[in-house]
């Protein structure tokens, strides 16, 4: 006997039992983002690997070692299944012409892929929430974006996030900064690991991001990117702070809060909890002014963030948030020969084509043990159709939940009978 096929290591089933916890916070963040007037945008899965390696750069975790990319059977591309999505949107939006004349407001939703150690919200294909608003230069975006996040915890019942803030600056503020950090890093090279030294003269920004314990001392001590910004981004970041408070929402400073994709300017933000053990970071963006331009656009400013679902699932199963069943509102009982089959289907098709949902028994099982079945669906009423109804052409609604007695009614009648049920129960 061949070995049971299993699915690909941090790549998980969503089975039944947690489709409704899916759906509530789907459902949440449609009516959250509809509020703030963003539309939605769907893009391939699959996009040409050179998007991700000049998008977010050659030398960082995700285009080093955690891209799924392969070579295309029939024409020799390059190909890559896409680790996020900003830059998918931003390549749509290039490629449609969306922002001529207008700014665009926009939002996905999907699965991204990163090969990785799976652990505890951390896996091989996750989900994300993407929002993305292009072509806004102005603070006040950048502002809009962080209190969204804010929003939607209140939404979802979800408390202890926290908000973390830093500004990169300008390329010629980072380029200041680039020097003095790499003397830094020069004068510990004996400190530093394998990656540290890799990076040091190439992206010596995402050594301060390191999760080595034996560099957090040195990181520390690093010169603040902050010390270097010239007027104009002190003043976009002191407008950003200044929204934000404005709101309500607290935060701090995180002067090493760098990102882990390269084309980050300006604004950078994390929604941060510590219920997620190591995967504490549940929401991150900021702006990234140059990506159009990167990517081959006009240029032309970009503001957006990311969250990752699961992990927010997670934070949701653990508050105990409470999520609505998706049982249906009735469940069909029948038993007899083929006459009775016919007019069970007949009321069955009649039932949800008033509106309702209507699961229907199928299989084997006398009226008693439906009627177990029927109360364990979740289903407010029952509607019992045997040889008698079908007979008569009618059925008998019989309340499932809160008491009240069985009811004939004709099939035409039978919705109403149904709903005045289920609102007495």
């Amino acid at each position: 006997m061949a070995d049971t096929i299993q699915a690909v290591r941090g790549m998980n089933d969503v089975l039944p039992d947690e489709a409704p916890l899916w759906a509530f916070f789907e459902d949440t963040v449609r009516a959250w983002l509809h509020r703030y007037g963003y539309r939605r945008i769907r893009m391939p899965i699959v996009e040409r690997t050179e998007l991700f390696v000049r998008s977010i750069g050659e030398v960082t975790d995700i285009v080093e070692k955690e891209m799924y990319s392969f070579e295309d059977r029939l024409n020799g591309e390059q190909l890559t299944l896409r680790p996020e999505g900003t830059a998918s949107c931003v390549r749509a939006v290039l490629q449609h012409n969306l922002l001529h004349g207008t700014g665009q407001r926009l939002w996905y939703e999907g699965p991204m892929f990163r090969h990785e150690r799976p652990q505890k919200g951390r896996y091989r294909q996750f989900h994300q929430i993407g929002v993305e608003a292009l072509g806004y230069a102005d603070a006040e975006i950048d502002a809009e974006l962080i209190v969204m996040g804010a929003r939607l915890w209140a939404d979802l019942g979800l408390t202890g996030i926290a908000l973390q803030l830093n500004s990169l600056g300008s390329t010629e503020a980072r380029l200041r900064h680039r020097a003095k950090l790499i003397a830094h890093l020069e004068a510990h090279v004996d400190l530093l690991d394998d990656d540290a030294k890799r990076r040091m003269h190439t992206n010596p920004l995402r050594v301060l991001d390191t999760k080595n314990p034996a560099l957090q001392a040195m990181a520390a001590a690093a010169p603040r990117l902050l010390d270097d910004l010239d007027d104009a981004d002190r003043a976009h970041f002191e407008t950003v702070q200044r929204l934000v408070r404005a709101a309500g929402i607290d935060f701090t400073i995180e002067p090493r809060l760098v990102r882990g994709l390269d084309y980050y300017n300006r604004t950078v933000f994390e929604w941060v909890t510590t219920t997620l053990g190591a995967q504490g970071t549940v929401c991150a963006g900021g702006r990234y002014d140059g990506l159009i331009a990167q990517i081959g656009g006009k240029p032309a400013p970009g503001a957006g963030f990311a969250m990752g679902i699961e992990r927010l699932l997670a934070m949701l199963v653990d508050a105990q948030v409470a999520v609505p069943a998706q049982a249906p509102d009735v469940y069909l009982v029948w038993a007899g020969d083929a006459p009775v089959a016919a007019h069970a289907w007949t009321v069955a098709e009649a039932l949800r084509g008033a509106g309702l949902a209507v699961l229907m028994h199928a299989g084997e099982g006398g009226f008693k043990a439906q009627m177990k079945r029927a109360d364990a669906s979740g289903a407010t009423v029952a509607v019992i159709v045997g040889d008698d109804e079908a007979a008569r052409g009618d059925v008998a609604v019989k309340p499932l939940r809160g008491g009240g007695e069985q009811r004939r009614a004709a099939v035409a009648e039978a919705p109403a009978t149904v709903r005045a049920a289920a609102m007495a129960a």
